[in-house]
């Protein structure tokens, strides 16, 4: 087809997805011009790369060009001036997850999608390694840093397509094989506006999935899929038929047997998940229901499991010092993730604080204080959980670092070290995000575990 007469689409950004979209694009011979505000060195070199294959990019200010047909954004809030200029003008918003669906080609690979406020990096890595366990091509892909529209054209059995409640927002076609939503808890309400818009995004997961699965333990979860006939819940406790869930020591399958109400096919074992805290049980269980949907054996799920090599900054242990545990679990950037881990051990001396993005941390403090030996509290919303501590654990010790230079962290683990005894675990579980002093969540958990290192040669 002549380009002439062709649909003209602009990509918001030159962000990882943003690049891959106009590659892709410009690689199908369609037109597209890239907009992007900040210009430096890195963005040059990657302008000229796309020019030589056919797309331009235009530095400065995010105005729509025209002639646009079609805008493709990369997790872009709809309140933001060029995302707001082109649904005003008319012209057709689309996230990249939402172009790689469409651009799927015949005899596409099954997606099996999957959300969640936390786990769900966890949960399509678990996917992948049991999909890979099984002997199926399969890759891990979406919100866990591969875009989809690098990988639809590939010769997969099976795509894990990690999605954010922002791509999930900006897709109106997507029907994956099967989609699972792990747990819904306040979380971006800066981004969506409220927490009714943030769970209807999520939500979108299901509207065209072959498979619901959904965390029966979830309040949220549980609503969201009950419209839906074909689904499949997974739970920490003793499943019901048509359910994955926990039998003493066992992970057991009461969904994909030949007769749910009187059978039980058993999965893997407690021990079989790493870390093991019931957040990640529930996640393991999340992983096996997806992968299920495709066939896949008990000893696949096990073996996967059993393969399966947490990411760094998810409840990991970075040393014991003089009797203590330090646990980097920086990934908690939010108060849903953090209760998580506040809820897997017995005595803990907290580092929290961050960017809370309007979440309200009152439950989680409640929940917490019975565990709780000692706060730090850092970043720019640690007064608010300074409030919630003295309301809901006044007696607990709390040490406050104002100081936001590269050396804060060095004095955050020292002082939590003063606060912790022999049997207790110093745990950064932040329940904020990192950007008001860290480039993000993994550069805090680096300076973390450095501190922690420096506090062990200290000794």
């Amino acid at each position: 087809m002549d380009a002439q007469v062709m649909a003209l689409t602009c990509v918001a950004g030159l962000g990882v997805s943003g690049i891959a979209v106009a590659r892709v694009l410009a690689a199908r011979g369609e037109p597209v011009v890239v907009v992007e505000a900040a210009e430096d060195e890195r963005r040059r070199a990657v302008a000229a790369e796309l020019a030589g294959l056919g797309a331009e990019v235009r530095f400065g200010p995010m105005e729509l060009p025209e002639g646009v047909t079609r805008l493709v954004t990369t997790g872009w809030a709809p309140h933001h001036p060029l995302i707001a200029a082109a649904l005003e003008a008319g012209v057709e918003v689309v996230g990249e997850v939402e172009l790689a669906w469409r651009l799927r080609p015949a005899q596409a690979a099954p997606w099996l999608a999957l959300t969640g406020t936390n786990g769900k990096t966890t949960v399509v890595r678990m996917l992948t390694s049991i999909l890979l366990a099984a002997g199926r091509k399969a890759l891990a892909v979406g919100n866990v840093g591969l875009p989809v529209v690098e990988a639809v054209g590939e010769p997969y059995d099976a795509l894990a397509v990690e999605l954010s409640s922002f791509q999930l927002h900006w897709s109106s076609t997507l029907a994956p094989h099967a989609a699972a939503i792990l747990n819904v808890a306040p979380d971006h309400l800066d981004w969506h506006g409220s927490m009714e818009a943030y769970a209807e995004a999520k939500g979108r997961i299901f509207e065209r999935a072959g498979t619901v699965v959904y965390n029966a333990d979830d309040p949220e979860a549980s609503r969201l899929a009950a419209p839906y006939p074909d689904k499949v819940g997974f739970t920490l406790r003793v499943p019901r038929p048509g359910q994955l869930g926990v039998v003493e020591d066992l992970l057991v399958d009461r969904a994909f047997v030949a007769n749910p109400a009187e059978a039980a096919e058993e999965l893997a074992t407690l021990a079989d998940v790493r870390p093991l805290a019931p957040h990640n049980v529930a996640n393991a269980l999340a992983a096996a229901a997806l992968a299920r949907t495709l066939g896949v054996t008990p000893d696949a799920v096990r073996q996967g499991l059993r393969d399966f090599v947490p990411d760094p900054h998810r409840m990991a242990h970075v040393e014991r010092v003089g009797e203590v545990d330090y646990v980097d679990d920086s990934k908690a950037t939010n108060p849903h993730a953090a209760a998580a881990a506040l809820s897997s051990y017995p005595s803990i001396v907290w580092i929290a604080g961050g960017q809370l993005k309007g979440a309200d941390v009152d439950d989680l403090v409640r929940q917490a204080a019975p565990r709780l030996r000692g706060a730090v509290l850092l970043g720019v919303d640690r007064a608010r959980i300074a409030e919630a501590l003295a309301r809901h654990a006044p007696n607990v010790p709390v040490v406050d670092i104002s100081a936001q230079d590269t050396g804060a962290m060095d004095r955050v683990v020292t002082e939590a070290a003063r606060l912790a005894s022999p049997g207790d675990t110093v745990l950064l579980s932040p329940a904020g995000a990192s950007l008001d002093m860290f480039a993000n969540y993994p550069a805090r958990g680096e300076a973390f575990a450095r501190a922690v290192r420096g506090l062990e040669a200290a000794t």
